[in-house]
């Protein structure tokens, strides 16, 4: 059921009929549904919905992080749809039906500000992942009071830890915890910078795998 979010002459969100109402980006959208096909789907049609749950389910779980890191990456979508439609191009590996999650290509932010030299993980604690950068030299629009995110997927567990602006860049390091039963498992590491005022994000960079103590 669609509804009027303030009068008869403002926006139509939800749905009446065969019309549907959103808002992207403050805009107020509206289109018709699509009908329904009785035709079998075709081999090339199965295997993009294979690619499309995979990477929605995926990304369903980091919403709070994409709002941020790809909020300003597409004027016409939305921050969640412009991510999903990144990673279905560039970060899908394997042959149908065993799609997987090419983890080194996903993208979770997008953006200019640039990012610190050497980032590293040190793997010293039990439970903890040990981030650690170099400060960035010459000229940079970086600043030290810009924020770091943190992102941890555990494949086996099907988990993520995710902490938002958990250090500034000026800390040079930041240990993240990890719930303790990831002890011995893979996790596959990355991290995000955010201006302080917000207006900025960096690309999201993948650290590499690294087994937890």
């Amino acid at each position: 059921m669609g509804f009027l979010s303030g009068g008869p002459y403002y926006d139509m969100i939800g749905r009446t009929g065969n019309n549907v109402g959103r808002r992207v980006k403050g805009k107020n959208v509206f289109s018709m549904r699509p009908s329904k096909s009785n035709k079998a789907p075709t081999v090339a049609q199965v295997n993009q919905r294979l690619r499309f749950e995979l990477v929605a389910s995926w990304l369903r779980r980091l919403g709070g992080v994409i709002d941020i890191g790809f909020k300003e990456y597409d004027a016409q979508m939305s921050a969640r749809n412009a991510a999903f439609s990144y990673n279905v191009l560039h970060a899908i590996t394997g042959v149908t039906p065993n799609y997987t999650i090419d983890y080194a290509k996903v993208i979770f932010s997008k953006g200019p500000l640039d990012l610190p030299n050497d980032p590293q993980i040190n793997v010293a604690t039990a439970a903890k992942l040990d981030y650690s950068w170099a400060a960035t030299t010459g000229d940079s629009n970086g600043l030290a009071t810009d924020k770091f995110s943190f992102v941890v997927f555990n494949p086996s567990k099907n988990k993520f830890v995710t902490l938002k602006g958990g250090a500034v860049r000026s800390a040079l390091a930041y240990s993240l915890q990890l719930p303790g039963d990831f002890s011995g498992d893979t996790v596959e590491a990355y991290f995000s910078i955010v201006s302080a005022d917000g207006k900025m994000v960096s690309d999201s960079v993948y650290i590499g795998p690294f087994i937890v103590l």
